[in-house]
């Protein structure tokens, strides 16, 4: 009997064993790779979700993915515990995408003109479509313009906190939402009518 209880038990620490997240951390800075595997598959679909609402697509995802846990892995001694780790690792992935954006100069100037047109013409369409035919139109937006409105709409930044991480200024960065929102809307109307 105890000879079963011995194996049970080493049996149930073996598997499903869930690694905290202090251990994980700790783990993977000093360099164990069973830890580092945990941590990337643990957070692999996320991030990869984040990346892939900045890349143009599924390669360039998979390029800001592995180049985002280069540097999780680099930067994982500088995380100091306030906040959520994960939260610190999205982070990491969002300001990753940007530079990869910054660096292919993607974005595209709008006139103040043009900006105030398409504001006037801008309408919420987006209420009335899934999530996943929200992101399929966003991917469509150009590099520049998806990754000016993911900051703004999905990540939550300011035109002038957007501006200082792209080396762009406050009106270009309202300028590129506003054509976002413009090409978005048109690419709304376009699929609702392709389901009528």
């Amino acid at each position: 009997m105890n000879n079963f209880l011995n194996i049970f038990k080493n049996l149930e620490s073996t598997s499903n064993h869930i690694v905290q997240e202090n251990d994980l951390i700790t783990g993977c800075i000093e360099g164990d790779r069973r830890m580092q595997e945990e941590l990337y598959n643990r957070f692999a679909p996320k991030m990869y979700a984040v990346c892939l609402r900045y890349a143009s697509n599924a390669d360039e995802a998979q390029d800001i993915l592995q180049d985002g846990f280069i540097k999780v892995f680099r930067k994982l001694d500088s995380y100091r515990g306030d906040g959520s780790f994960e939260g610190w690792i999205r982070r990491i992935f969002v300001n990753t995408a940007i530079e990869y954006f910054r660096k292919k100069k993607y974005l595209q100037p709008v006139t103040e003109r043009e900006e105030n047109t398409i504001e006037g013409k801008y309408i919420s369409a987006l209420d009335g479509l899934a999530e996943k035919d929200i992101l399929d139109l966003i991917s469509q937006l150009s590099p520049g313009y998806r990754t000016v409105f993911n900051m703004y709409v999905v990540e939550g930044y300011s035109h002038k906190e957007i501006g200082d991480m792209l080396g762009i200024s406050e009106g270009t960065s309202k300028s590129q939402l506003s054509r976002a929102k413009a090409i978005l809307q048109d690419l709304v109307r376009k699929h609702i009518e392709s389901k009528e």
